[in-house]
């Protein structure tokens, strides 16, 4: 049997490893939306906003579609191969990204990577939930959200690159392909899956449906209207806030995706960092501890959404993407660790794979209706308002689920 002290290093090696993964995850997607004007300009076929909203949806709905098999395919195979095959396979669409050269071309390639992109995030916060139970669990999860911000924070400077005459969008895409496709080989080598979790004392008897089982779970209902709600204005955010502010402030593509990015990213990386750890230490006393975080970070949404949306400077408009992004990371390191204590180990990338397919189904439907709505002249405040008020509604979802208490015994590494 591994030392304990060995097998908490190697569940913090884990989150290491896994760093630069989600890094790259987020950094291949976020480089579309700051590089929205090279890659118009150098595909004329895209005609309008409802069009480039379709592209952006592209990726979510085959995502979101994926999502649920690549958790149980987790699940059931093991999320080491899992997790480093969606590597290679998503950096390789990244290649093939920078050399697409019509608007149809773009969106089999989007597509594309929602495949392959949508069998990491299940298999990755299954396996650090599993490395981590008990009182670190929020932690490790949030320091792997901090490659996400990070990635999408890279992402922002992505317009510089696309305007550089030197290198432009198609050599970023190139580059970042072959990255990935370098770093899964030495990932597979390091990475181990841990023993299989054990089941909490009165689920000994598995139910064989995990769909059935979990669908048929209240507290996992909430959770996954929960996890979808927010995540509508989180992604309009992230794809469309550099187009706002270019516009809006008559900014340049570089100066309008550092500032659309750079500081929302960075706030979120933040709050993951402290929702975390106040997650983990408000476990100690409650049971609804990351519920109670959760639903802080929701809170800062509310004013957030309605600066953004009635920002008449640049600065007002940085400082509400600010407060958002706090309240993001709050938010999001948390989804993981309240699932863990609804359902079983066994299912947890399962589950939230079905969180993702509902969420980022209706997240594409968001882009495009933003595009939409935008190309009917709709007033920022009107849709803005609209998502602070979906983002009250969400606080009184989260507070209404019921968790268990989780076991404080750590896995043990294979």
């Amino acid at each position: 049997m591994t030392p304990p002290s060995n097998t908490a290093r190697y569940a913090w090696f884990v989150v290491a490893l896994l760093f630069p993964v989600a890094l790259l995850n987020y950094l291949d997607r976020q480089m579309l939306a700051t590089m929205k004007a090279s890659m118009v300009g150098d595909i004329p076929s895209i005609a309008n906003k409802a069009d480039w909203g379709l592209i952006l949806g592209m990726f979510k709905w085959t995502y979101a579609v994926l999502s649920p098999f690549a958790g149980y395919v987790a699940d059931k195979v093991g999320k080491r191969y899992v997790i480093t095959a969606s590597l290679f396979v998503w950096s390789v669409v990244t290649w093939w990204t920078g050399h697409t050269t019509t608007f149809h071309e773009l969106m089999v390639a989007r597509a594309c990577m929602g495949v392959s992109e949508a069998f990491y995030i299940p298999a990755a916060l299954a396996l650090i939930a599993d490395y981590h139970p008990g009182l670190t669990r929020s932690r490790a999860v949030g320091v792997h959200q901090t490659g996400i911000y990070l990635g999408q924070i890279l992402g922002g400077f992505a317009g510089y690159i696309a305007d550089s005459p030197d290198h432009g969008w198609r050599w970023a895409f190139s580059t970042c392909g072959m990255i990935g496709v370098l770093y899964a080989l030495p990932l597979l080598a390091a990475l181990r899956n841990p023993a299989q979790p054990k089941s909490e004392p009165d689920e000994s008897k598995p139910d064989a449906n995990v769909f059935r089982a979990l669908l048929g779970n209240r507290n996992f209902l909430l959770l996954v209207l929960y996890f979808t709600l927010p995540a509508i204005a989180g992604w309009v955010v992230r794809d469309w806030m550099p187009e706002i502010l270019r516009e809006k402030f008559h900014l340049g593509q570089g100066k309008a995706g550092v500032s659309a990015i750079l500081y929302v990213q960075i706030a979120s990386l933040v709050g993951a960092l402290l929702g975390g750890a106040l997650a983990d230490r408000w476990m100690r006393t409650t049971s609804r501890g990351r519920i109670f975080t959760s639903a802080i970070g929701m809170m800062m949404f509310l004013p957030a959404l309605f600066s953004v949306g009635n920002a008449g400077t640049l600065t007002v408009a940085i400082v509400g993407l600010i407060i958002f992004g706090l309240g993001w990371g709050f938010f999001d390191c948390n989804n993981m660790p309240i699932l863990c204590q609804i359902a079983r180990p066994e299912w947890r990338a399962t589950g939230y794979g079905i969180m993702n397919l509902v969420s980022i189904s209706c997240g594409g439907f968001g882009d495009w209706a933003f595009g939409s709505l935008r190309d009917r002249h709709v007033p920022l405040n009107v849709i803005f308002g609209v998502f602070a008020g979906v983002a009250l509604l969400s606080v009184f979802i989260v507070l209404m689920i019921k968790p268990r208490e989780e076991p404080r015994i750590a896995a043990i590494p294979a």
